[in-house]
């Protein structure tokens, strides 16, 4: 039969079926995001603040999807287990990352070779959050100050030390620019994470932590811990009474840790923008972000574009704290 020579009453359900044929098959070929629970993997340990920023995001971030998000916790190797589970899952969304400053801006520097590309494997979808660290003490450490922190340790040469979530992170390299710009000898304890960081500082088996607010600073108010400073330009608005280390005499210490979201290479475009867009919308509304500053954390969301710039600053920036504090790996 030739559909030209039909009338057009008879011709016109034919075009109906055929374009709502054609949508369907579209529709069925794009595989529509999301289909399943979303999963985002964190590359530490329980209470540490990456796990405890994405699990404030995720129940937010699911309604704003319409899909179950869940935190899955991967720890070790300064989080590229957990780098290595996203890869290996389907590039689709539905397996993301807490990516961190240790994991891509810190290690390229530091490992001889990385077990994946951080500029071709990893796409960035949003910063999350930028914070200074908090210098953090065991409350039976005789000291009240930074001043008096480098004095007591530099009476005792080798006596004190630092935990930090693994090594090549941002608190390990926090506690290495302490150890080099004030001359003390300190001894650096990795962690699989800053919750088994945490619970040895809290025993007294370590002397100190960089660590973000969010993760420690409820601690502190408890008595257990004890704040001397932050390592930041400024105080923080959220914590005004505890100086920065830059007022203790050391100048331009300004380790600032960030967390974002990543997704794996070749995970579809529109995917990406709608994560960013909807985790831009979690970091804006009034409750979470009032709760991100009360635990000394800077909402950020930025977008992929923006991000990916940052990522190549802050990398530049790490590596050259890596060569001053002449870090290896272990």
């Amino acid at each position: 039969m030739n559909v030209r020579s039909l009338p057009h009453k008879l011709l016109l359900p034919w075009l109906v079926a055929g374009t709502a044929w054609l949508c369907a098959a579209h529709a069925f070929a794009a595989d529509p995001f999301p289909s399943k629970p979303v999963k985002i993997l964190v590359g530490f340990s329980p209470g540490g603040s990456n796990d405890v920023v994405a699990r404030l995001i995720a129940p937010k971030l699911a309604e704003g999807l319409g899909a179950q998000v869940l935190v899955d916790n991967r720890p070790g190797a300064g989080g590229n287990i957990a780098v290595s589970a996203m890869l290996t899952a389907p590039a689709d969304g539905h397996t993301l990352l807490m990516c961190t400053t240790g994991t891509l801006s810190i290690q390229p520097h530091v490992l001889k070779s990385m077990p994946f590309d951080p500029e071709k494997d990893i796409v960035p979808v949003t910063q999350v959050t930028n914070a200074p660290y908090m210098l953090m003490v065991n409350s039976t450490l005789p000291v009240t100050s930074v001043k008096e922190l480098v004095a007591y340790a530099k009476q005792k040469p080798g006596e004190l030390n630092f935990a930090s979530s693994g090594t090549a992170t941002g608190g390990h390299l926090a506690g290495e620019m302490l150890k080099t710009r004030a001359g003390i000898d300190i001894v650096h304890v990795a962690y699989k994470g800053t919750g088994q960081a945490m619970t040895d500082l809290l025993a007294g088996q370590v002397s100190m932590i960089f660590d973000q607010p969010v993760s420690s600073m409820q601690y502190a108010r408890s008595g257990k811990l004890r704040a001397l400073a932050v390592a930041s330009s400024r105080r923080l608005a959220a914590f005004p009474d505890i100086p920065t280390v830059t007022e203790a005499g050391i100048p331009d210490f300004e380790p600032v840790t960030w967390a974002g979201i990543c997704a794996a290479r070749n995970t579809p475009p529109a995917v990406v923008e709608r994560i960013q867009r909807e985790v831009a919308r979690v970091l804006a509304t009034p409750e979470i972000a009032k709760r991100l500053a009360a635990d000394g954390l800077e909402p950020v969301g930025s977008t992929p574009e923006q991000f990916r710039a940052f990522l190549a600053a802050d990398k530049r920036k790490w590596g050259r704290v890596v060569k001053d504090a002449d870090v290896k790996a272990e």
